[in-house]
């Protein structure tokens, strides 16, 4: 082969092997989700499963068309504000701030162009997140849980479970936002009731063990660990605190009664999570949070543990287990 053949011959091999590259550069980049969190991944591993199950039903495969940045607080709500403007400052597609009502709150006030979908507990329209549930404005959607709202349910279901107890212990982290609320609606209606309540407040582990100390000081007869995130990082610690001091206690996700708590009461947090993937698959479709309503649960259920009752010497009523959409034995 001459020289001239030769040289030919290399550059079109050349050329040939750099079509790939070229086909490869002009393909758009992969779509980034923020994904930040007030609790921490230990906790999170079959929320993160229904979150993907999510993104799947509406297209999105996490590696394959899509990628994901996480963030996690793991109950240190000072931590979101740097973690918000972490994912902001590397331009991701759409920011999911979930965890409960501290995460969306610093996502909103980091940016107010990228698309958030959001998970809380409380209100987000008293809470200025959004302009409406139907039509929400801004760049602001999600689904709330309203969790933190149903203290005084909670409150209700605990007298039911042990009505001679004279006096009950609450958990109440005084750093998470909707805290004086949940203080506020839990003295009304154990007033109402009748009912003597001493509440304990714990925002660090410090304070945790310190409030454990306050409830057996207090010689409390039941337990009532309010919906908060941080209580979330906690679980198997508060749970074994109360099967420790042999206090009935109510808690706020059927996580607890899987881990030996006695009783929750509250929505489904893995739909929850579900839908979370579905609203930002729809975002990172091409809809816009100002017309996706924010979603609201329709079904509070309430879970008992028949062996952790029979561990404490409960009697759990007929009336509390016809009511009770799992029981675990």
């Amino acid at each position: 082969m001459s020289d001239m053949r030769r040289r030919a011959f290399i550059t079109l091999l050349g050329g040939a092997a750099a079509w790939p590259l070229a086909a490869r550069a002009q393909q758009p980049a992969m779509p980034v989700i923020g994904f930040m969190s007030s609790r921490s991944p230990e906790d999170s591993v079959h929320l993160l499963e229904a979150f993907r199950r999510g993104l799947k039903e509406g297209g999105f495969v996490e590696g394959q068309n899509v990628a994901i940045e996480f963030r996690w607080a793991r109950g240190d709500y000072n931590r979101l504000p740097a973690l918000a403007a972490d994912l902001v400052s590397r331009r991701v597609n759409v920011l999911t701030a979930v965890g409960g009502d501290p995460s969306p709150r610093a996502a909103k006030r980091a940016t107010s162009t990228i698309p958030i979908v959001f998970g809380m507990g409380g209100d987000p329209v008293s809470d200025g997140l959004v302009e409406s549930y139907n039509r929400p404005g801004g760049n602001v959607t999600g689904v709330t849980l309203l969790t933190n709202l149903m203290e005084p349910k909670r409150l209700g279901l605990l007298r039911e479970l042990a009505p001679d107890i004279p006096l009950i212990g609450a958990l109440v982290n005084p750093n998470f936002a909707p805290a004086a609320r949940q203080e506020q609606q839990l003295e009304e209606a154990a007033h109402a009731s009748n009912q003597r309540l001493v509440i304990a407040k714990a925002s660090t582990d410090y304070e945790l063990e310190a409030a454990f100390g306050s409830l057996v000081r207090e010689s409390v007869g039941a337990l009532l660990v309010a919906a908060d995130p941080y209580f979330d990082t906690r679980r198997d610690r508060i749970v074994a605190f109360a099967a420790q001091q042999r206090l009935p206690a109510i808690y706020h996700f059927r996580e607890y009664a899987v881990a030996g708590g006695l009783l929750s009461y509250g929505v489904s947090i893995t739909d929850a999570y579900r839908q979370f993937g579905v609203y930002t698959a729809k975002i990172l479709t091409g809809a816009k949070p100002a017309d996706l309503p924010v979603q609201q649960p329709t079904k509070f259920e309430l879970v008992i543990n028949l062996k952790t009752a029979k561990a404490l010497g409960v009697k759990i009523s007929d009336n509390l287990l016809s009511l009770a959409d799992e029981v675990i034995e």
